[in-house]
């Protein structure tokens, strides 16, 4: 009876020193992970910030097939919402707290546990780094009694199992953001009479593979320009391609803005006045980047051929930029609508 009251006294001993050690030991715990991600700041923010999107990305979900997730009334902006459960990695929900667009997120983040809800801080900021995105995404808490306790006899801390998940995460949301940013298409919009009008414009020319990088200053110019003048826009920014020499890798180009009448410029003004025609074209829609400007083109000349058109070869084809890189941040909802003059059907 002696040594059997001995193992119970040393029994709570032990459990008395483990508690005492558990109870002093630091519960609080920070996870942090950064990554340059190759796209601008607001569209990595928005995919971010949309709840809904997160099952493409997030790397739980991933190793996992059981795993139903449910969404709040919002699924973006504070107050969204969404919930999980799985057999396999638990319950929880995430709380979206605090948004300030385009630089960062506070969430809070639930995990249904044996020992009751465990609630963490969860982290994003997004900074701006020329065309790319420095983003961190963090989790910061305090563990309790009974979840300190449970750690105490794993072989890494919570910090430790976070860390290479926080790391998939980030590598699929970039994989993620690049492939939406990639998409695009082209549609042919059909023989249209286009009709045509005054414009205001500027002229440059430049090797080929600098005319989009040109482009954005020439529309800044003439925009400039009209906005001081007070001169009225009809529409949106569009170059005239004046002339393309494939095989020289050159080109001469007029960018600028349709007017509502003609306006007589100084004769110093490096912003002119032209007029284009009223004339039969074949119109072609690309959303997209304007990398496949391209392939646009070939779609469209082929079309032409296909179909017994001819193109004008007195008259110059000409893109109407309308939704660019002013209006959405996000090349894949970049839309050019591209003229091609075609010869009328009585010279055909």
């Amino acid at each position: 009876m002696k040594i059997l009251k001995y193992l119970l006294f040393l029994i709570l001993i032990f459990i008395i020193g483990a508690s005492i050690y558990i109870a002093t030991k630091d519960g609080n715990f920070q996870v942090e992970q950064q990554e340059l991600i190759a796209a601008p700041q607001e569209v990595v923010f928005n995919e971010v910030n949309n709840l809904t999107s997160w099952e493409k990305w997030e790397p739980w979900s991933r190793e996992t097939d059981d795993m139903i997730v449910n969404y709040g009334e919002k699924t973006s902006g504070n107050g969204a919402m969404y919930s999980w459960r799985s057999e396999k990695m638990g319950n929880g929900k995430i709380i979206t707290q605090e948004v300030k667009p385009f630089s960062s997120i506070d969430q809070e983040i639930v995990f249904e546990t044996p020992f009751g809800e465990s609630r963490s801080d969860v982290y994003w900021t997004f900074e701006k780094q020329g065309d790319s995105t420095l983003v961190t995404w963090g989790m910061k808490g305090e563990q309790s009694f009974m979840e300190k306790a449970a750690f105490t006899f794993q072989d890494q801390s919570l910090s430790e199992m976070m860390q290479p998940m926080f790391q998939k995460g980030l590598n699929n949301l970039e994989e993620e953001i690049i492939e939406k940013m990639e998409a695009y298409s082209i549609n042919i919009e059909g023989v249209t009479q286009h009709g045509g009008g005054y414009y205001m414009y500027v002229t440059t020319a430049s090797n080929i593979s600098q005319v989009q990088e040109r482009m954005n200053d020439m529309v800044a110019q003439v925009d400039q320009y009209m906005t001081t003048n007070n001169i009225e826009k009809s529409g949106n920014p569009f170059v005239l391609y004046n002339q393309w020499n494939e095989d020289a890798g050159t080109a001469i180009y007029s960018v600028g803005f349709f007017t509502p009448s003609e306006v007589v410029t100084p004769a110093d003004s490096k912003v002119l006045n032209g007029y284009l025609p009223n004339q039969r074209t074949l119109k072609v829609s690309l959303k997209g980047n304007y990398k496949n400007l391209e392939e646009a083109y070939n779609t469209a000349y082929n079309y032409i051929s296909e179909n017994g058109l001819t193109a004008n070869p007195n008259a110059q084809p000409f893109e109407v930029y309308v939704t660019n890189p002013d209006n959405s941040s996000n090349p894949a909802e970049w839309v050019t609508n591209i003229y091609i003059p075609i010869m009328p059907e009585s010279s055909l």
